[in-house]
């Protein structure tokens, strides 16, 4: 079945930086995009960024363009979520999920999602 473990959340100062990483296991990894959301108490899941199939169309919310990097290794079934620059508005449970195709959709094209790993960022 398949199945995404986030890791590498935790609290920051503001400014600082962490890499979020997702293995992913239970299907052809290098055959679909995927993305990363994040989701603040009382919010909704919101779209961070994402990648298609073969790395090499990346796309970015406003809010996080020239801070956050999307990457994966279709060799080791991961895809990676570098931040720097951390604002205290960053702080939110961060989502890796699986895309439906190769490539990038909205937020209705991902069917598959992990249990998130906690980003805070302190002023």
């Amino acid at each position: 079945q398949v199945q995404l473990v986030e890791s590498g959340g935790g609290l920051v100062q503001a400014g600082g930086s962490l890499r979020l990483s997702c293995a992913a296991s239970g299907f052809t990894f290098s055959a679909y995009a995927m993305g990363w959301f994040c989701q603040a108490p009382g919010n909704e899941r919101q779209f961070v960024a994402a990648i298609s199939w073969g790395g090499g169309t990346t796309y970015y919310a406003d809010s996080v363009k020239g801070r956050f990097t999307i990457s994966r290794d279709n060799a080791k079934n991961m895809v990676y979520l570098q931040m720097a620059n951390l604002k205290p508005e960053d702080t939110a449970l961060y989502y890796c999920a699986k895309g439906r195709r190769r490539q990038i959709g909205g937020i209705a094209d991902y069917d598959y999602w992990g249990q998130g790993t906690q980003v805070t960022v302190s002023s």
